[in-house]
Parts: C-alpha cells; structure tokens; sequence
C-alpha cells in the first residue's frame, strides 16, 4: 500500500486542535465540543490533500518526472510522461493553494496559513525549477522579426534545456498557461524570477500575433496554435487576456517600456518599432487579443467555438519584405466547433479583468450574456444524479471545465448571479469527496465513481491538480464573497 505524506494530516489536526482549544478549559463546567471547520477551511484542507496525494502518485526523482496516468487501486504509474501542459497544473493547483492560504491569513486564521505557507511555496519553486526539462532553444521566422527564443516545448527532454520546441514541438497556448501560473506564483511569493520568464514568454507569445494588414491597413489578427500551424484557436488567444491585464496593472503606475513591433499601415509591409509604456502596451494588446477572439469565434448561441479554420496559406509559409524574410500573413474563412467549456471560461475571466482594469461596461455586459448562455448551454441538470448538474468530462474536459469555474468566479464580484452556477462545482467536488476517494484520488467522474474493474481506474493526474485547485479556488471564494 502506497504511504501518505503525514504533513497534510498534521496541518489538519493542528487546525482542529487550534479550534477545539479556543476556549479554555476551566474546573468550572465542562469545556464546549470542537466546532466544524467553515466551508473555506474544508475546500481548502481538501485542495492540500488531493494535491499531497496527486504529487506523491505522480512525480518521482529529483527532476519531479511526471506520470501521466496513476492507479490507486493498483498502485502503479504510467511510462507515459506528462506533458507540459499537464505538468502546468501542478503549478495551478499550488499557486490556488496559496492564494486560499492568504486568504485565510486574512480572515484571522493565521495558523492553517504558518503552518503550509512556506512547504508550498518551497514546492511551487521545484516545479517551476523543473518544467526546464520541457525547455528548448529554436529560431523562428515571425511576422516582424527573426529571434532566437528560449521556450517551453510540449515533451519533457532527457535534461534540461533540452527538450524539442521546434515548428509543431511548441504551441503558444502551452506559454500562455505558464505566463498566467508564474504571474500568479509572482504575486503570492514576489520572486521576481517568475515575473521574468513571464515576461518573456509574453513577448514570445505576442510575436506570434498576426499582425499583418489586411487591404484596409487593419491588422488581421489572431495568434495561430503554434509557430507550426496556420489555424488560429480560442485556447492560443483567449487565455491571454488576463495575464496581459495583470501584467498592465503590476505596470500602470511604473514608466517601464517596451519595444512594439509593427507593420506599417498605409504601405502595408514596412516593419517597424516604437517604444511605449508597457502598461499601455499589454493593456492594448489585452483587448486587441479579447476583441479578435469576440469578433471571428464567439456563437449565435452565445458560447465560443474551436478555432477558425479553413485557412490560406494553408500551411506555414514566408516572403520576402525589402530583402528580408518574414512569415507570411493568415487568413482563416471558417469557425469551427465544438463549444469546449475552457474557451468560454478564459473570456469570462478575460472580461471579467478587463471590467476592472478599465471601468467599461461592455466587458461587464458581455460576462454576464457569456455566463448565462454557457451555463446553459454545458451543465444539465439531473442527467446523472438528481439535483446535481452534470458537466461534459469526456477527454480533457475535467481541467476544461475547472476553467470555466474560475472564469464565473472571476465575473463574480461584479455580477453575483453567477453564485449558482459556482455552487454546481462545489456540490459535484463534494459528492465525489464524500463518495468515492480513494488514497486521496478522485475519479474521473465525480458523481458515478470508479470502475468495478480496478486496472481500469488509471487517473489523470491533471484531472486530480484540476479538482484540488477548484476546491482551493472554491475556498478562496468562499472567504471573499
């Protein structure tokens, strides 16, 4: 049998005992019986337990490889490795942990914040240290420029640094994740390391908007999947938009500049440069990334598709501007579905920043439609268990979902009519919490539970970082609504 890290059952019994013990004994009369921990204690105890159990299954040696897949009834992990994009939501499930931890620190409960504060911070540097092994060096050919860069690729190499990111071995959507991580892992520790390489990978990222112009001298727009594609998809542009709000608000009282590059508009080829202010420069290009994915992939009914599609050239191409290679602009015809929760759930976050950042309406108008239409259009109320709604969980759609729930509880302290659909995670979470753990490993689906055949209950270790940061997000939420 598999042995269990001993730190999360002590941070709890520390927080109980400190509970129990508020008031003193007394010779007098009896002492009172310990009270339950609040709702935001016990997501957040949840959330530290699923992710202790889901690193100690998952990650071995001093490089914290990762298994893909992991068997609590059988004890036994994949050959197959995580990828990048995996990997990163170890990253996701600490940094919510965190910000739950603060967020308890703030409502007077100090001891659950001194008691796992510092272990997980020690634990998000390690994984932050270790996604090197996902890193690679390659030259690419843009739309503006030709740069050596220095990025995340999506398989892990043999060491460090030396992993394949070349033409398809790299997509933009895997940096936007870690951007929008290490932002966040920059803002609970002040590791100014975190904020770099997100800065970084952000001016790798808008490299690879297409900023060609189309007969009008308008910029065409939209970040393709990757150097190595032409097709252009919400997950490689929406994601972006809150990092980039972020990054414009850690700016918006600093002079700091950065180095625009650009087509001309009348003769349509010249590239250029300025220097600007970077607080004006990520919040442009936030509402530039938020207006293209608005404009070319959001449906009649309300809800985001796939990627547009349809696309000439038809694969990667470059010409040839005053004796200088670029990569060629692209033009896409065709929207192309399916709906997938996450591509709604980064423009609820999206919206829901860009509200705050800028005090205009129509971003708030547009995060209350986009809440409502894709409420109703995912979560089905009773198809699996009476009262409970049921969310799509075929593929990757367990992390799909969770950033969904993130996208409504960032809309809702603007617009708390999205309470109920936030509830709908947290009765699902505890359902299968309370029904099914099992060695600290929740199954696929929450609201049916593990296979009778035990060799058939392989887990997704990104599904159990998803479930720990959308109770750790729950807890937090539940503290500051």
């Amino acid at each position: 049998m598999r042995k269990f890290s001993t730190i999360f059952f002590i941070c709890c019994l520390t927080s109980l005992i400190t509970i129990a013990c508020s008031k003193s004994s007394s010779d007098d009369g009896p002492v009172d019986p310990p009270q339950e921990v609040s709702l935001a204690e016990q997501n957040l105890l949840r959330a530290m337990e699923l992710t202790d159990a889901a690193i100690e299954s998952h990650f071995t040696g001093d490089g914290m490889a990762m298994a893909r897949y992991y068997n609590p009834y059988t004890d036994v992990r994949s050959e197959e490795k995580g990828s990048v994009w995996m990997y990163t939501s170890a990253i996701e499930a600490v940094n919510a942990i965190l910000h739950g931890l603060k967020a308890q620190k703030a409502s007077g409960n100090a001891a659950l914040y001194d008691a796992n504060f510092n272990r997980y911070a020690e634990l998000l540097y390690q994984l932050y240290d270790n996604a090197a092994y996902y890193m690679g060096t390659f030259e690419l050919v843009s739309y503006t420029q030709t740069k050596e860069w220095s990025v995340y690729g999506v398989n892990r190499g043999a060491s460090k640094g030396s992993a394949k990111v070349e033409g398809i071995e790299n997509v933009y959507d895997d940096q936007m994740w870690l951007v929008r991580e290490f932002l966040e892992a920059y803002k609970l520790t002040g590791n100014n390391e975190y904020l770099q390489k997100a800065e970084y990978l952000t001016e790798y990222v808008l490299d690879g908007w297409d900023c060609t112009r189309d007969a009008n001298g308008e910029e065409i727009g939209g970040i393709t999947w990757g150097p190595g594609y032409v097709t252009k998809h919400s997950c490689s542009n929406g994601p972006m938009v809150s990092p980039l709000v972020w990054l414009h608000e850690l700016y918006k009282d600093k002079n700091d500049e950065i180095t625009h590059r650009y087509i001309d508009a009348t003769d349509k080829k010249t590239r250029k440069t300025a220097q600007v202010k970077k607080s004006d420069y990520y919040l442009d290009f936030a509402k530039k990334v938020y207006d293209w994915q608005k404009k070319y992939l959001l449906r009649s009914d309300g809800v985001y598709d796939d990627m547009m599609g349809g696309c000439t050239p038809g694969n990667p191409q470059t010409e040839v501007i005053n004796g200088v290679t670029y990569r060629k602009g692209i033009s896409c015809r065709d929207r192309v579905g399916p709906a997938i929760t996450y591509n709604s759930g980064t423009m609820l976050s999206g919206a829901a920043d860009l509200f705050r950042a800028t005090g205009d309406n129509a971003y708030l108008s547009d995060a209350q439609k986009l809440s409502d239409a894709s409420f109703s259009y995912f979560a089905r109320l009773g198809e699996t268990r009476p009262g409970y709604y049921t969310y799509d969980i075929k593929g990757f759609c367990n992390w799909f979902n969770g950033v969904m729930m993130r996208g409504y509880v960032d809309v809702y302290p603007a617009w708390e009519n999205v309470g109920e659909y936030i509830e709908s995670f947290q009765k699902n979470l505890d359902f299968g919490y309370e029904n099914f753990l099992y060695n600290g490993i929740l199954p696929t689906n929450l609201l049916v539970g593990w296979n009778q055949d035990k060799a058939r209950n392989n887990s997704e270790g990104m599904f159990s970082f998803a479930f720990a940061a959308e109770y750790a997000v729950l807890a937090r939420y539940e503290l500051e609504k």
